[in-house]
């Protein structure tokens, strides 16, 4: 089946579904210019010789901001501050298909608070997100400029505890409440669009198997091995921003 085919066959898929949910990864947020962490040019492969002899692993995990805060935090604005980046067209059709009753739910690995800047209101961030800080100590709650902007290398509440983003780090927990809601909207969606990710990284990935709905639709610039159905499901391989634009401009037809 051709790619226009395809498009033509996800715009069919979401135009007869009511209970819609994506699931998206970071090949979502690279269109407004986010760099992903595993690809060849993703921001694990980038060589920094600020952090020479240190794992991008160890760089974002727990033991790095216990360890080496200040390691942790100039790692963690030298490479996280996307302040300055916008939704793109994936971000603002989904926020569309939210507003027409469509979309239930967004569920994204993603931490850049995309999908709620570009008007989406129900999103699970499973891995949290850099657009919330909240003080390891009292909880008191900061905005992103509480670390970014900091002065200070180890940013410090009023209290003097340390302000952490809240963000899943390595060696940490999901966040329950963003499991539970993921999983109960995925479970009750009869269509599924999964895109921009490869699903390689768990145990998020492994949430889609909770669907059991009519249509599962793939989104990614590469093939992903998912056994999917010819007959009720489709996979495209472009820019998941396009894809979007043409099915919002058939649907408009």
């Amino acid at each position: 089946m051709e790619t226009n085919e395809k498009i033509v066959k996800l715009s069919e898929m979401i135009g007869s579904s009511e209970k819609i949910v994506f699931f998206g990864g970071a090949g979502v947020s690279t269109e407004s210019g986010i760099p992903d962490f595993r690809s060849k040019d993703g921001l694990y492969n980038r060589h920094d010789v600020n952090f020479e002899g240190y794992a991008p692993e160890y760089l974002l995990s727990r033991d790095c901001l216990e360890r080496e805060p200040e390691v942790f935090f100039e790692y963690y604005r030298q490479k996280l501050d996307g302040r300055g980046c916008r939704p793109n067209k994936a971000h603002l059709y989904l926020a569309e298909l939210e507003k027409e009753g469509k979309l239930r739910a967004v569920v994204t690995q993603n931490i850049d608070g995309l999908h709620q800047k570009a008007g989406s209101r129900n999103v699970f961030e499973i891995h949290g997100s850099t657009e919330r800080n909240y003080c390891s100590r009292c909880g008191r709650r900061y905005p992103p400029d509480a670390i970014f902007d900091s002065k200070e290398r180890v940013p410090r509440c009023s209290c003097g505890g340390v302000i952490r983003p809240e963000v899943t780090l390595y060696g940490e927990s999901l966040d329950p409440d963003a499991v539970q809601g993921a999983v109960r909207a995925i479970s009750g969606a009869d269509l599924l669009i999964i895109g921009g990710t490869s699903l390689t990284v768990y145990p998020a990935a492994s949430y889609i198997g909770y669907f059991r709905g009519s249509h599962i639709a793939v989104i990614n610039r590469d093939p992903i091995p998912l056994g999917l159905d010819p007959g009720r499901d489709v996979e495209i391989n472009e820019s998941i921003g396009e894809t979007f634009a043409s099915v919002r401009e058939l649907l408009q037809t």
